[in-house]
């Protein structure tokens, strides 16, 4: 009898777990970027550029020590703006106060260091120039980067009234986009 109910109730679980993950990606059938999200789960090995996961665990090892702070504790967003747009990481935890702050700190050297034309961190940790950099770098004088802090992290907007450096920060975004493989939408400049 012992052996029935054990049976019984794993085969309870079984068909609420099938049944939950239906509701679920019925749920999900709704976003946007579904078909997108679905296509990225089913080859998680793969991404724009035809890298493998090695090439993201490379890049990510690069970023530990380039921004300072552990890429598998924080969230990358690269969002695009009509002016340019803006670099998000925030911690996963609200508890993780040593990422916070080294979020904070990372993002207060970037703003200053892209304003002075210095682009060494991001070509250290994608280990090449990354589209956009150059004309980023002549056109820095027209191009403004604001540094805030968020709840869990910081951001850098990025922004400029001239159309030839909007179209190069767009350019270096939807590069970010791509290599961290955040699935932001990208700029309809491509």
């Amino acid at each position: 009898m012992k052996t029935f109910a054990a049976v019984l109730l794993m085969s309870l679980a079984v068909t609420t777990a099938a049944a939950q993950t239906s509701k679920s990606n019925d749920d999900m059938k709704d976003c946007p970027l579904h078909a997108q999200h679905m296509k990225e789960a089913s080859s998680p090995a793969q991404h724009a550029h035809g890298a493998d996961s090695s090439d993201l665990e490379a890049m990510n090892r690069r970023g530990n020590e380039g921004m300072g702070f552990d890429q598998a504790k924080t969230i990358h967003h690269f969002l695009i703006a009509n002016d340019g747009g803006s670099i998000n990481v925030s911690a996963k935890s609200t508890d993780d106060g040593d990422s916070i702050t080294a979020i904070r700190q990372h993002f207060q050297h970037i703003a200053q260091a892209f304003a002075a034309g210095d682009f060494s961190i991001p070509m250290f940790v994608h280990d090449q120039p990354p589209p956009g950099v150059a004309q980023m770098q002549k056109l820095k004088a027209d191009i403004q980067y604001r540094y805030q802090p968020t709840a869990n992290g910081a951001r850098v907007v990025i922004s400029s009234k001239r159309p030839e450096a909007v179209a190069a920060i767009h350019q270096f975004l939807d590069f970010q986009i791509k290599e961290h493989r955040t699935g932001d939408p990208a700029s309809t400049n491509d």
